[in-house]
């Protein structure tokens, strides 16, 4: 999503609402009556009152400046509503089109609604509602206030107007320079943040295994450069805070400078003291804080307002009227089917049992990151089961890349999914045999950069290469499973699940192959046994007892008392009700 995009959807919603614009503009204009009149109204206090020895004239010229005030609080209050009028409108329309893409998509692929557009809606939109309204604002006082300010300095004297204008355009210009790369950067910390945060908390939660592994010095060099990683996104962010300390520098507190040391030149071409004066008003009260008002309201909540729109724009589209029809048509390839489609699935083991899953629908669009969590014996490792084919529901039906499970042969299931169970197999020959398993044209670069990928590199040059034979008695359970994970990273399966597949990893490894599935073309499916591997997905169905539900890790922290108990007080999460995020989350089944 480009950044006309997002300004095309601005302006939209500002022109669909002229009347109310207009009123805003208006009441705008009322509002900067203190504005426009306070430097004259000094000066001539100044000039004609008090340094005439006019104490009362003063006054007058005073009160003058109260009423003013007094209007222009007055339409303050108009100015909020005008707002209202404005901003509620572009809510509604973000809502709609939450709905209708979250519609069409699930009408589309016969999807079960998930939690995800729930959440877009009752979070996402209000963030977008707040911040345009808040953008709206600072940049129309910006707007109202500076041009009241610097038509009174025009009044008082043109050559002090433009001493004022010209330092300000020039911050204002620093300042426009500056914002694409301060949203960037600022963008960018984040980012850094959340990998810091993502690294150090799978270190800290497996310091016993990475010890007992002998993974010290890789981890802690892990950890070091992810917080090196950090340290210069921060360090770049303060630049970029100093150039909107320049910018503020320059169009707040230069005119102040050019004013002072510039009085008695302007004393000696006949201007007042009092309009001297009069111009330091209009600088203080009305130029500096709406600049300082417009960097710190772009500089922030533009960054805000631009990110979260993106995102609903991007999730949220819908066909327009002239796209084609949903039906199939003649010469047009239909749209591509979902990885994963479950539908109804009801599975026991054995006549009189209780169900493990009853009714149970699902739909895994391509490439998708789901974690599968929940206590032993809830269903998780059948649900893998189901997907991949090995057994068969009692009702229901499953579907691979819009194909029935049930009337593929197991030589073509190959070809759609690879399963990887917790007991890895391998078998005795040389290691390249077992890892070009499931690819056999696979050549020896082809495997070596799977194996740097997925972080085996060092265990494949222990073992010897890959033309060395390997005895599976003497490789531990940990080193099974790598080479298992290897073995299915090749695979041309699209679809992968990890049934508890790198449960003898340390956190470390099992992150590094964990992200590189994720990255891997496909779709991800990993039944869980640390929490780590949640919040690594951008899914999560968890199953409890009242049946599985989807979302995201932050939804189901707020709303799954039996996720946030899996969860407890993992590095440090505080599993309360008022989590981050605002969505509903789906129930399923």
């Amino acid at each position: 999503m480009s950044g006309s995009d997002i300004g095309r959807t601005t302006w939209r919603a500002l022109t669909a609402r002229r009347g109310d614009v207009g009123r805003l503009a208006a009441w705008s204009l009322v509002e900067s009556l203190p504005a426009l009149l306070a430097g004259l109204l000094v000066a001539r206090a100044v000039d004609q009152g008090f340094l005439a020895g006019r104490f009362s004239v003063g006054l007058t010229w005073l009160g003058g400046l109260a009423v003013a005030v007094l209007i222009g609080a007055t339409a303050t209050g108009r100015v909020y509503r005008s707002l209202g009028a404005v901003v509620e409108p572009f809510r509604d329309h973000l809502a709609r089109l939450v709905v209708d893409g979250a519609l069409h998509d699930a009408t589309r692929a016969g999807a079960h609604p998930d939690s995800a557009p729930v959440a877009r809606l009752t979070h996402h939109v209000e963030i977008v509602r707040d911040t345009f309204g808040g953008l709206v604002m600072v940049v129309r006082g910006f707007l109202f206030t500076a041009g009241a300010a610097l038509l009174g300095l025009l009044a008082l004297d043109p050559m002090v107007a433009a001493l004022v204008a010209t330092p300000l355009l020039a911050g204002l210009v620093v300042f426009a320079a500056a914002l694409p790369a301060m949203l960037a950067h600022q963008r960018a910390q984040v980012t850094a943040g959340e990998a810091l945060g993502r690294s150090a908390a799978t270190a800290l939660a497996g310091h016993r295994d990475v010890r007992a592994c002998g993974a010290e010095e890789r981890t802690v060099a892990e950890v070091d450069r992810r917080v090196s990683d950090h340290a210069e996104a921060e360090r770049t962010l303060a630049r970029m805070s100093a150039l909107r300390s320049l910018s503020l520098g320059l169009g707040g507190w230069l005119p102040v400078l050019v004013l002072l040391l510039g009085a008695p030149w302007l004393v000696r071409r006949g201007l007042s003291t009092g309009a001297v004066l009069g111009a330091l008003v209009y600088v203080t009260t009305s130029l500096q804080p709406a600049l300082h008002a417009l960097v710190q309201g772009l500089g922030g909540g533009g960054l805000r307002y631009a990110v979260t729109l993106d995102r609903i724009l991007r999730t949220g589209r819908t066909p327009t009227h002239g796209d084609p029809p949903a039906d199939p048509t003649p010469g047009v390839p239909d749209p591509a089917p979902p990885a994963v489609r479950l539908a109804g699935l009801t599975f026991r083991y054995g006549p009189r049992a209780r169900p493990v899953l009853h009714d149970f629908s699902m739909t895994l669009p391509e490439g998708e990151h789901l974690a599968v969590v929940g206590p032993s014996g809830t269903g998780k490792s059948t649900l893998a089961a189901l997907v991949a084919g090995m057994v068969v529901p009692e009702r229901g039906t499953v579907h691979l890349a819009g194909r029935p499970v049930a009337t593929v042969a197991p030589t073509g299931l190959a070809g759609l999914r690879v399963l990887v169970p917790q007991e890895a197999y391998v078998f005795s020959g040389s290691l390249a045999d077992n890892l070009r398993y499931l690819r056999p044209d696979a050549d020896d670069a082809t495997i070596e950069t799977a194996l740097a990928t997925l972080g085996a590199d060092d265990l494949a040059r222990r073992l010897g290469g890959l033309a060395a034979t390997i005895d599976p008695a003497t490789l531990s359970a940990g080193e099974r499973q790598l080479i298992a994970a290897v073995r299915a990273y090749l695979a041309p399966a699209p679809l992968v699940i990890l049934d508890e597949a790198t449960c003898h990893l340390d956190p470390t490894r099992e992150a590094t192959v964990e992200w590189a599935f994720a990255r891997r073309p496909g779709t991800l499916i990993v039944i869980a046994h640390r929490i780590s591997s949640a919040v690594r997905a951008r899914r999560v169905l968890v199953f409890d007892e009242d049946g599985p539900l989807l979302g995201s890790h932050h939804d189901l922290l707020s709303h799954s008392s039996a996720y946030r108990d899996l969860v407890g007080h993992w590095d440090g999460v505080a599993a309360t009700p008022g989590g981050a995020a605002a969505a509903v989350t789906s129930r399923l089944g």
